[in-house]
């Protein structure tokens, strides 16, 4: 059981490392009037969840362990994705008085990672499907 939260804690700290390379790129070139690395990382790691869902469930292309789910969401993307980023940011936006920063943030933050979810499971079970009629 240890080696399993190691191996867990492991893909956090690779997602960690991911997150501040792609947010702090973001930031240099977009600034951070608005935080748009957050709400990227957000968009993405709901695409890559929900990909890596429909392409490793039951009737996806790659067969793999609970553990190895465990690694990629909880460590690897539970690093990754920045929620409590995303609240700290917003609320910071709102105690500046940025009330239409905030409130753009929360729409774009939640309508956009609940597409990416679906539009990755979708793109997951196309590819799932597909391997499986070719081979």
């Amino acid at each position: 059981m240890l080696r399993i939260y190691l191996a867990v804690m492991l893909g956090g700290a690779a997602g960690t490392g991911l997150r501040m390379w792609l947010s702090g790129l973001l930031a240099a070139k977009c600034g951070e009037s608005f935080p748009i690395g957050t709400l990227v990382v957000n968009v993405l790691g709901c695409f890559v969840i929900g990909a890596f869902a429909a392409i490793t469930g039951p009737e996806g292309l790659i067969t793999t362990s609970p553990v190895t789910r465990q690694i990629v969401t909880i460590g690897v993307l539970g690093g990754f994705t920045t929620f409590s980023a995303f609240g700290l940011k917003t609320f910071e936006l709102m105690a500046e008085g940025n009330w239409f920063r905030a409130g753009l943030n929360v729409i774009l933050s939640v309508v956009l990672c609940l597409l990416a979810v679906w539009v990755g499971h979708i793109a997951g079970g196309a590819i799932s499907h597909h391997a499986g009629k070719a081979g």
